[in-house]
C-alpha cells in the first residue's frame, strides 16, 4: 500500500538537510505536503527571495485571467502564506468564543475582483489551509475542494463598497452582539482603543447570506469599519492586513463587556472631554481609519442619548431615623390615659 506523506513529514526531511526527491515515487501526498515541495522548490530557484512566500504577484489577476493562472496563484506560496493566516485567525475567533457551531467568515482581497475565503460548514477552531476557496465578487468559486462560505457576498460587498478593504471579519462575540440585538452603537468616550481603532454602525436585519444584508452593510463601510448586524453579530474590515480585522473584533468586544460592567457598579461612567475625545480622533485620522465625526466640532463628539443602561446595583441610601414630636407624643399619652379611666 503507497505511503501517505504529510506536510509534517516533508517540513521534517528538509529539516534535516534531507532531499524531497527522495520520496517514494508511488507516495501519496497530502495537498498540504504539495505545498510544502512547491514551497522547497520555489525557494531553490535561482534568485528566490527568502520572503517568497510573502511575496505577491506583481501583476494582480482577476476574474477574467486564465484558469491556470488563477489556480497558480491559489496554490502559490503567497496564497498559501494567506491560507495559514485565515486558519490562525479562525483559531482565535473560536478559542474566545466569539463563533459557535460553524459560525464565523474571513475573506481576503488576493486580486482585482477575487478573493480567498473561509469554507462553509467547518469550524473557524479546526480549519485547514486546503479548506480555503477562491472566489470572484460576484461569489463565484474558482478555486478550492470545499464550497465557499455561503455568507461571502457580504465580504465581497464590502470590498466592491470599500476600496481600501483588504480584509473582513465576520464573528458573533456575546458582548458585541448582545449590542447589535439591541440596535445599539456602544456609547463613545470611555477607552482610548475603541475610540482610535473601531468606528461602529448598526445595520438592519436581514436573512444572513443574501444579497440585500451585504448591501445594507456595504452602505456603511465608507465611513465605519466596524458593523454591528442587528440580530446578528459582528462584521469587521481592514485596510492592512486580515489580523488587524480581527483585532477590531477583540477592541469592540472587550469594550463592550467593559461598559456592561460599568453600567453595573452603580455610579455613572467618567466620560473623555471633547478635546481629549478631539485628540484621539486625529490619532485615528492619521491611521487612515473612517470615522463619521471627523470634522466635528468638539461640542458635537461625545453624544450618548441612546445609552440607557438597564442594570444599576446602586445601594439605596440607609433609611433616616424616624424623630418623635414631644407634643404630640404627650397628646396621645392624655387621650389614653382618658379612655383607660372611663373604662375603669
Amino acid at each position: 500500500m503507497p505511503a501517505v506523506i504529510t506536510a509534517k513529514e516533508v517540513e521534517d526531511l528538509i529539516a534535516k538537510g534531507g532531499d524531497p526527491k527522495g520520496l517514494p515515487a508511488d507516495a501519496i501526498l497530502t495537498p498540504s505536503a504539495k505545498d510544502a515541495l512547491r514551497d522547497y522548490a520555489n525557494a531553490r530557484k535561482p534568485g528566490a527571495s527568502a520572503n517568497a512566500s510573502a511575496t505577491a504577484p506583481a501583476k494582480p489577476l482577476n476574474s477574467k485571467s486564465p484558469k491556470a493562472d488563477l489556480e497558480a496563484l491559489f496554490n502559490s506560496p503567497y496564497c498559501h502564506a494567506l491560507k495559514e493566516q485565515l486558519c490562525d485567525i479562525g483559531r482565535r475567533l473560536w478559542g474566545r468564543a466569539y463563533v459557535d457551531g460553524n459560525g464565523g467568515n474571513i475573506a481576503i482581497k488576493v486580486g482585482e475582483d477575487i478573493a480567498i475565503c473561509t469554507p462553509t460548514l467547518v469550524s473557524k477552531g479546526f480549519m485547514k489551509p486546503e479548506d480555503m476557496c477562491l472566489v470572484d465578487f460576484e461569489g463565484n468559486q474558482l478555486a478550492g475542494v470545499k464550497r465557499r462560505t455561503s455568507e461571502i457576498l457580504m465580504h465581497l460587498e464590502i470590498m466592491k463598497r470599500q476600496p481600501k478593504a483588504v480584509a473582513t471579519c465576520h464573528c458573533h462575540p456575546p458582548y458585541s452582539t448582545g449590542f447589535a440585538v439591541a440596535g445599539l452603537v456602544p456609547p463613545t468616550c470611555m477607552i482610548p482603543e475603541y475610540e482610535v481603532f473601531a468606528s461602529v454602525a448598526v445595520a438592519p436585519y436581514r436573512t444572513p447570506g443574501t444579497p440585500e444584508m451585504g448591501k445594507l452593510v456595504a452602505d456603511l463601510v465608507d465611513k465605519h469599519n466596524t458593523i454591528l448586524m442587528a440580530n446578528h453579530g459582528v462584521v469587521s474590515w481592514s485596510h492592512n492586513n486580515v489580523e488587524d480585522a480581527y483585532f477590531k473584533m477583540e477592541i469592540l468586544e472587550a469594550y463592550c463587556r467593559t461598559i456592561l460592567v460599568t453600567a453595573q457598579v452603580g455610579k455613572p461612567a467618567q466620560t473623555m472631554t471633547a478635546p481629549q475625545l478631539q485628540d484621539l480622533l486625529k490619532i485615528k485620522q492619521s491611521l487612515g481609519i473612517p470615522d463619521p465625526r471627523h470634522g466635528l466640532k468638539e461640542c458635537e463628539l461625545c453624544d450618548n442619548a441612546e445609552w440607557r443602561p438597564g442594570v444599576a446595583c446602586a445601594v439605596p441610601p440607609k433609611a433616616e431615623s424616624a424623630t418623635l414630636d414631644p407634643e404630640a407624643e404627650r397628646t396621645v399619652q392624655a387621650i389614653t390615659d382618658q379612655i383607660l379611666a372611663q373604662m375603669k
